[in-house]
C-alpha cells in the first residue's frame, strides 16, 4: 500500500536554534547551571564576572584544554538564560568580527547535553598556547573579563 504524501501546511519552516558550547574541566549534569562567581580559568584567577560560551566547537575545545584544574576536559552544550555579548578579549584584541563566535554573559547557562566525541588539538599546540598565556600573565597583561 502506498503511503500518503505529506501535504504542505503553508507555515514557513522554523529555523534551527543556535547551538552553543562551553569547554571546561567541571563535572556537570544536564540541567545544571554554569554561573559567574567562581575562579576564572585565566588571568589572575579572580572571581569571574563573566561566563563564556562559543558557537564553534573548536573554541570550546580550547576552553576545555586551557581550563585550570586536573579534571577531565569536557564540552557541554549549553543554552543562555539571558543576553550574551561578544568576548572582547577575542573580538576586539585578536579577531575583529568574532570569527571564533566567542561570547560572554553575566547570566547563567543551562547545560542541555555533552559532546562526548571530539578531537583535541595536538599536545604541542596546546603547550605553545599555555606558554603564551603564561607569558601574558607574567607581563601583567590581564583579561578584560576578570
Amino acid at each position: 500500500m502506498e503511503q500518503p504524501k505529506p501535504q504542505p501546511t503553508g507555515a514557513a519552516p522554523a529555523p534551527f536554534a543556535q547551538t552553543y558550547f562551553h569547554g571546561t574541566k567541571a563535572d556537570l549534569r544536564v540541567g545544571d547551571l554554569i554561573e559567574v562567581g567562581f575562579n576564572s580559568n585565566y588571568g589572575q584567577r579572580k572571581n569571574a564576572k563573566y561566563i563564556f560560551l562559543s558557537a564553534t566547537l573548536d573554541a570550546a575545545i580550547w576552553g576545555a584544554e586551557l581550563a585550570f584544574g586536573e579534571g577531565r576536559e569536557r564540552i557541554y552544550l549549553v543554552e543562555p538564560t539571558g543576553p550574551i555579548e561578544d568576548d572582547p578579549d577575542l573580538t576586539d584584541k585578536k579577531f575583529p568580527g568574532n570569527p571564533t563566535k566567542s561570547y560572554r554573559s553575566t547570566h547563567p547557562f543551562r547545560v542541555v547535553g555533552e559532546v562526548t566525541a571530539w578531537q583535541g588539538h595536538p599536545a604541542e599546540q596546546v603547550s605553545v598556547m599555555k606558554e603564551h598565556l603564561e607569558r601574558l600573565k607574567q607581563e601583567g597583561i590581564d583579561s578584560l573579563n576578570d
